[in-house]
Order: structure tokens, then C-alpha cells, then sequence
């Protein structure tokens, strides 16, 4: 876990309550598993995270956690308390609430309770965080000369990878950072 600094510990405060507020107006989550939500540390993943976009972490021996108390932290990525990212980090964080709730595996249930989530639009910028987090950390954009299309990436493909529409080598490209 990577300490926030003040800012960030204020943004994580704003964000902690914002979803719980929303959480409350849902009538299924009790106020004493929300008062042990509010009640969690929450941390911030590495920077240079580029797949993961929060975590539910649990505390070292248990075995199979199924409750608030077993809760060690959740982390985030710090991007998402930046004010362009804050809509999906607000729906991040009540994903992983929902893990913390004993809610483990990504299945219908789960999937059932992510989608109470009131901003349809928040839950789908996912791919377009990843997208921006790899540009933001590529150093190379392998390009498929055919089609023209780009992948970002943090070293140099050498002709290795192939596109997997067109199926021809990929080009390097180097980025002027």
C-alpha cells in the first residue's frame, strides 16, 4: 500500500463518502456495514499500475475471508481521484466495498449488486482508464501497418508480434517523451 499524501487523503475522504452516501440511498446495506466500510483504510495502488484498477486486500492467514473485519485495505489507483477519473473511481470503490461485504466472486449476484450502482456511464469507462494509464507509461506504440491500428506498450516489439486482425508484424514506433 502507497500512503496518500494530503490531497489525496482529502479526495479518498470526499470519495469514501460520496459512495457511501449513494450505497445508503440503495436500502440493502445495513448501517452497520456501512459505519465498518467507512470505518476501512483505504490506500492507493502504485503508480505505474496499468491493469489494476483497485483491490480488496485481505489480512495474512485467513483463510477464506467472507467479512468486513478480514479487510486489511482497499487500494485504488491514485488517477482515479483525479477529477477527470473521479465518476469511475467512485464506481470502482463500491465495487470493492461489495468484496468487502463478503461478496467474492465476480458472478451473477455480484454482478447484480455492481449494477445498482446509480451512473451507468461510470461503470464503463474501464477500458478507456487502461487505455489512458498504458499511454501515459508507453515508451513504443506497435502500429499494424495494414490497418493502422496502435497499441502502447513499454518496450520495443522487434517484428515479434503480429496483429490479430491482419495477422502482419507490428511496427515499432518510438514516442517522444
Amino acid at each position: 500500500m502507497v500512503k496518500p499524501n494530503e490531497f489525496q487523503g482529502k479526495e479518498i475522504v470526499e470519495l469514501k463518502q460520496l459512495v457511501l452516501e449513494v450505497m445508503s440511498s440503495m436500502d440493502l446495506w445495513s448501517k452497520e456495514q456501512l459505519t465498518k466500510l467507512l470505518e476501512l483504510d483505504i490506500g492507493l495502488l502504485r503508480s505505474n499500475a496499468t491493469q489494476r484498477h483497485g483491490v480488496t486486500r485481505w489480512k495474512k492467514g485467513i483463510i477464506n475471508p467472507s467479512k468486513i473485519d478480514d479487510v486489511e485495505v482497499i487500494d485504488l489507483h491514485p488517477e482515479l481521484l483525479t477529477q477527470k477519473w473521479k465518476p469511475y473511481g467512485a464506481w470502482v470503490l463500491h465495487h470493492e466495498y461489495i468484496h468487502a461485504l463478503g461478496y467474492l466472486a465476480h458472478d451473477r449476484i455480484f454482478r447484480e449488486l455492481e449494477n445498482l450502482w446509480p451512473s451507468s456511464e461510470s461503470s464503463k469507462m474501464g477500458p478507456k482508464f487502461t487505455e489512458y494509464l498504458r499511454k501515459k507509461r508507453a515508451k513504443w506504440i506497435w502500429k499494424c501497418p495494414k490497418c493502422s491500428k496502435e497499441f502502447p506498450r513499454q518496450k520495443k516489439g522487434l517484428g515479434k508480434y503480429m496483429c490479430r486482425n491482419c495477422r502482419v508484424p507490428l511496427k515499432d514506433i518510438p514516442l517522444n517523451s
